[in-house]
Parts: structure tokens; sequence; C-alpha cells
């Protein structure tokens, strides 16, 4: 398969994009991180930008995958109207968290972004297993993101 620079390059930067102005948002999320309280196992600020960056690049990927897999166009189409309705989601949570301070909602709107990005990996595999595979680490990193928001949402009532 030759690869499409031009449209990987467009589907990669499509969810960096997302990424980078819901953080432009929320520009002072990690000093409010620091100071409130947090359960065990909470990473240190700087890991977050880290693993979102792999894990939107990754998305970008299994979409060019999914793009290019010859399926037809109306199983294409809904797979990645899973997959913008998922980016949406993700965009909107970090205002809701750190910009409101509404953790309980941030609890539940990450539970409703868990199941979509389950749905979208279900989805992509019937098209391509490689594109499923690779939001993997995304859907373990937002089961831990959950707990991370419940334990925060219990400590700071």
């Amino acid at each position: 398969m030759k690869i499409n620079k031009r449209l990987l390059f467009i589907c990669i930067a499509i969810p960096v994009i997302v990424g980078i102005v819901s953080a432009l948002l929320t520009r002072n999320s990690m000093e409010l991180f620091q100071s409130i309280d947090k359960p065990p196992l909470a990473p240190p600020g700087w890991l977050f930008p880290v693993v979102w960056t792999i894990l939107y690049i990754l998305m970008g990927i299994s979409s060019y995958l999914i793009l290019q897999s010859g399926e037809s166009q109306e199983e294409i189409r809904k797979a990645l109207t899973i997959y913008g309705y998922q980016l949406v989601v993700n965009f909107l949570w970090p205002t809701f968290f750190f910009n409101f301070g509404w953790y309980f909602f941030s609890f539940l709107w990450l539970v409703l972004l868990w199941v979509l990005v389950l749905i979208m990996i279900l989805r992509f595999k019937d098209i391509s297993k490689l594109a499923a595979y690779m939001n993997i680490p995304y859907l373990v990193w937002l089961t831990f993101a959950g707990y991370l928001n419940l334990g925060i949402w219990i400590l700071n009532r």
C-alpha cells in the first residue's frame, strides 16, 4: 500500500490540533491539577501532554487507515462519524473539568467518551484491525482518567 503522505498528515493534524486548541482553552490546567487533592497513582502533570500527544497521533494514523482501507464509503463514513463524535466529546472534557470545575459532570462526560471510543474501536475493527488496536491505549488511558476524575471529585467536594 502506497502511503498518501498528505492525507496521513491531515489525519494526524486533526486530532493534534483538537488537543492543542483544547489545551489553549484550559491554559492553567496543570496549575489547577497540582493544587487539588488527587487519588493515589496520580501522575505528574508533565505526563499528560506527552500521553495525549501520542494518543492523538495514534488516533490520526488509525483514521488514515480507515480512509485508505478500500472499504465501502458507507462503512468508512459510519466509522469516521463515531470518530468525529468522540473527538468532540474529548475536546469538551477539559473545559468542563478545568475551566468550570464540574468534576462529577466531567466524570459522567468521560464515561460517555469511553463508550464512544469503545464503539469506535468496534467499528474500526470491522474495517481495519490495526486501526482498532491503535486505539486500545486510548481506551486504557480513558479508564485511568476516569479513576482520576472520580477520585478528584470525591476528594474535592
